[in-house]
């Protein structure tokens, strides 16, 4: 990084922290009320949802607020990483179809964004269709951008190490980087399902409490974990932290590229060009002529 600017890692850090404490904020603050039960709640229901808190005159305005501000600055993640990749500050995509799943990612996830910030404002006490159509919109938005990005860092996972075998190279350490975060993203997936699937079961045989729990638990754990989507909205700080780790090798990339550090990438076009070049020498190296008649 050029000197006094701020870190790439630093904006999924944020992201996340927003996500944290906004969530932290509505579960204390319902505590220190003295844990009330709300008129629309189920009369066995003694633990809230965090739509039910976002709900209440007082918990609103930290639910949106909260949650605009964390889908902004993560779809700014989404954003920065394909100009990064795109600049060379990141690992480059090898193929078309790597940048189409990373631009796909980006655009459901502007989608997915915009359905949450709605399901905020349209509160699951006054506007229940509103709320639960814009639910579908944020979780099929995210669900599709989580498939894009794990299909993305699996294609470049795979095309690096192939590419670095042939060349006879050690694996870069963007590369490597590269390949972990594929690896904690879809340990986390199986993780972050079996979380949703858990939550979504309990909620339907009438165990809300128990469904409360799961669902604050899983809107915690992602904050950390892989993008994917729960059956609820609150469930999704989408992986924020991890792409920390994928940012990093962006950080020192002026230094590293002024000390030859960052070795070029061939493309699979360069490498057509070098075999067709190579194909038109003989086996001295030089130059093949035409026969003269």
């Amino acid at each position: 990084m050029r000197k006094f600017s701020i870190p790439y890692w630093i904006v999924p850090i944020i992201s996340g922290c927003s996500w944290l404490g906004g969530l932290l904020a509505m579960l204390c603050e319902w505590i220190r009320q003295g844990r009330p039960h709300y008129a629309f709640l189920k009369p066995e229901q003694r633990f809230l949802y965090i739509s039910d808190i976002g709900a209440s005159s007082w918990g609103q305005p930290i639910f949106i607020a909260t949650s605009a501000f964390m889908v902004v600055t993560f779809d700014l993640v989404f954003i920065g990483e394909r100009w990064m990749r795109h600049t060379g500050r990141l690992a480059p995509n090898h193929s078309k179809g790597e940048k189409i799943c990373s631009i796909l990612s980006i655009v459901c996830s502007i989608i997915g964004a915009a359905g949450l910030i709605l399901l905020t404002i349209f509160d699951t006490r006054d506007y229940p269709k509103v709320h639960d159509g814009m639910l579908g919109v944020f979780i099929g938005g995210y669900v599709v951008s989580a498939i894009c990005v794990c299909i993305e860092y699996g294609l470049m996972g795979l095309l690096y190490r192939k590419h670095e075998h042939q060349s006879g190279v050690q694996t870069h350490h963007q590369h490597r980087i590269l390949i972990t975060s594929f690896a904690i993203k879809l340990i986390f997936i199986l993780i972050e399902m079996s979380l949703a699937i858990a939550f979504g079961v309990t909620e339907y045989h009438g165990y809300y409490n128990k469904s409360a729990i799961l669902e604050w638990i899983v809107a915690l754990v992602y904050i950390f974990c892989e993008p994917t989507a729960s059956i609820e909205p609150q469930g999704s700080s989408y992986n924020v932290w991890s792409y920390a780790l994928d940012f990093l090798p962006a950080t020192n990339y002026w230094a590293r590229r002024t000390r030859g550090g960052l070795p070029p990438v061939k493309r699979p076009s360069e490498d057509s060009m070098e075999m067709a070049a190579e194909s038109n020498t003989n086996a001295v190296g030089g130059p093949v002529y035409a026969p003269a008649f």
